[in-house]
């Protein structure tokens, strides 16, 4: 029996219409354009205004987006995984709010947390499911409402944040294209650098986390920088390494879009010019485990069958990887 690759056959995605730009910005905290530019890369950010909205709201228009545009039944996906870290609430998973707003009806789902580094998690298990043999259709979606997680006061944190969704449809296929390699990893004592202080089983919420401001993101951003760049990179280039691939060979490197100088020290290590690195990050900032398909969803019509496209990420947690896609189809 030959070999089964888990392809990806659609992409879809959403971010909302509401632009946070640094202009806006500056009004709201001490900071100014030029500062943020000079040390991010972005010029906004998209956040989803609305009472009662969260992420698996923007999660069901990626989903619908890539089933109009694969011409298929939501009846026929079989599984739907979502990486976030904003999910609607502690539990019911949101990929099940998504599935059914969507009307994923045969579908079972669950979510995945790995920060920044989620989507790239998500779609290495989506990919063995299907690897498997026993399922046909997997949904990966990334998506995260970070602005439900930012003090708006602190301009360290404030100015890095977006929200937004991206989604892949995973299918079978016995021809050497598809998610053909992963290395993922973790390392959990770099928590104390990035992390949420209060809301989990370890410290509960209460009127005091919350005067506190402790329900927002925490980080130390030097230290996150420092592993970030070396994280990143050394991975890229390891899993080049370990499938025999120079610069040349690559068409593309998806990075995740957490800060331009991390993408750039990225596609240094890699060999790769700026004009195969896709960058978006000036557009949307960091939606954590939205950054990489919202790239896909992007440039998707400059992609082609057999490209070598490398994806990579760094999130808090640690984590952080790198995963081989041999794209599968011509856009129309």
């Amino acid at each position: 029996m030959e070999k089964i690759n888990a392809a990806i056959t659609a992409v879809g995605a959403y971010v909302p219409e509401y632009r946070l730009t640094n202009k806006i910005l500056e009004t709201m905290i001490d900071t100014t354009d030029e500062w943020i530019k000079t040390r991010t890369g972005i010029d906004e950010r998209r956040i989803l205004k609305g009472e009662g909205l969260g992420s698996s709201d923007m999660g069901f228009e990626a989903v619908n987006d890539l089933l109009k545009k694969r011409g298929i039944s939501p009846d026929e996906i079989d599984c739907i995984i979502c990486a976030t870290v904003t999910p609607d609430m502690v539990f019911p998973a949101t990929a099940n709010i998504i599935g059914d707003k969507s009307g994923l009806k045969n579908a079972f789902g669950f979510d995945i947390s790995a920060a920044c580094s989620g989507f790239l998690y998500a779609l290495t298990v989506g990919s063995s499911l299907i690897e498997s043999g026993r399922y046909k259709k997997v949904i990966v979606v990334g998506v995260d409402k970070m602005s439900a997680i930012v003090d708006y006061t602190d301009r360290t944190t404030c100015v890095i944040f977006g929200d937004g969704a991206g989604a892949v449809l995973l299918e079978p296929t016995q021809d050497p294209i598809g998610v053909m390699d992963s290395i993922l990893k973790s390392d959990g004592s770099g928590r104390q650098f990035l992390h949420m202080k209060a809301g989990g089983s370890l410290k509960p919420a209460s009127t005091e986390t919350v005067a506190a401001k402790e329900h927002y993101v925490y980080q130390e951003g030097q230290s996150v920088f420092k592993f970030a760049v070396k994280g990143m990179a050394d991975v890229s280039y390891e899993l080049m390494q370990r499938n025999n691939l120079t610069g040349d060979d690559i068409s593309w490197l998806v990075p995740h879009q957490a800060n331009l100088r991390i993408i750039d020290a990225t596609a240094n290590r890699m060999s790769l010019p700026k004009e195969k690195v896709m960058i978006n990050i000036n557009k949307y900032g960091n939606t954590t485990a939205a950054t990489i398909p919202l790239c896909l969803w992007e440039w998707e019509s400059k992609l082609k069958k057999g490209d070598n496209i490398i994806l990579a990420a760094f999130g808090g947690g640690f984590t952080w990887g790198a995963t081989l896609v041999k794209w599968a189809y011509d856009s129309k």
